[in-house]
């Protein structure tokens, strides 16, 4: 028996949503996936078994859980059965957290599904939940368990840092996304900007000013996610319109739901960079977007956990 996998050492499990970046993450972590049957009856409904001894391990089960809510229901069934096989402490490793905009009740009669999907991974047995850039920080809140919260701004500012952009204004989309432009902008000696928008409908975005200097300036344009990407299209041509050199994007999560290629194949950009976090498919690439690994980011984020180390010590 490998050393890696002596008792109470860590053990990597993951779901069928990124399996590609749970790869990734074992490599960093130096431990390999366990093994892990995955099935689906004829009527669609989920079977997982747990091939391993799990007794007494410190257990991290990577899953994304994007759309449909078969990831979540995948991600329950295997703290299920770890908690059940009596593993010492639960993990549950989401690069992307799904559910996330729905944090607040702001229409009467909806559900909150953010605070929804906590209660249930902590109900099925998570001891701990480890995440890349919520929606909104308050979701950290949202758990009765302890929080990692990574964020993946290292990631983009490296890579932005060795172009060696002059003259760079960082801008958000909207107000709320003020506090992670904000930071990029220390990060990258930058000024920033803030793109004043209103939503008329979901996934519809409209420009109503652009608060900042662009003029003659290389502009990038940060978020935590790019959805169907009419916030990002629009913006970046509020962006052109007010003389703006070249314009880049960056965003952590790349649903590139419905029309988003198509918008952002067609709009003025020079760059758009996303992570991993979600898995970005063969057809839904495209020249001028590039995805960067979050995968030595979370390995490490791992790492410290299991041994009992400050996570926060990866942003200093």
């Amino acid at each position: 028996m490998p050393e890696a996998f002596a008792s109470g050492g860590p053990m990597l499990l993951a779901g069928t949503a990124n399996l590609p970046l749970a790869e990734e993450i074992a490599q960093v972590v130096k431990v390999p996936l366990g093994a892990v049957t995955i099935q689906r009856f004829s009527d669609g409904e989920i079977f997982v078994r747990i091939d391993e001894n799990v007794r007494g391990r410190d257990i991290f089960i990577i899953q994304s859980t994007t759309a449909p809510a078969d990831s979540i229901m995948e991600m329950l069934l295997l703290i299920d059965a770890v908690k059940r096989a009596s593993a010492a402490r639960v993990t549950a490793v989401m690069p992307y957290f799904g559910y996330a905009r729905q944090d607040r009740k702001d229409q009467p009669r909806v559900a909150i599904g953010a605070k929804l999907v906590a209660n249930m991974l902590v109900s099925a047995g998570a001891d701990r939940v480890l995440s890349v850039d919520f929606h909104q920080h308050q979701i950290q809140g949202f758990f009765d368990v302890p929080v990692d919260h990574l964020y993946a701004a290292p990631v983009f500012t490296r890579y932005f840092r060795e172009k060696q952009l002059t003259n760079l204004v960082v801008v958000s989309p909207d107000v709320g996304s003020a506090k992670m432009a904000r930071g990029f902008a220390k990060r990258l000696d930058a000024t920033m900007g803030i793109i004043d928008k209103r939503r008329p409908a979901a996934n519809v975005a409209e420009v109503m000013n652009v608060i900042g200097e662009v003029e003659g300036k290389d502009c990038l344009l940060s978020d935590d996610m790019i959805d169907t990407a009419g916030t990002m299209a629009e913006a970046a041509r509020a962006l052109k319109e007010r003389g703006a050199n070249d314009v880049y994007a960056c965003a952590t999560h790349a649903l590139l739901s419905g029309p988003a290629v198509e918008r952002l194949a067609n709009a003025p950009f020079k760059e758009i960079v996303v992570t991993n976090t979600v898995p970005v498919p063969q057809e839904k690439r495209f020249p001028g977007l590039t995805v960067l690994s979050v995968g030595e980011l979370v390995g490490q984020a791992i790492r410290f956990t299991h041994i009992n180390e400050s996570v926060s010590s990866l942003f200093e």
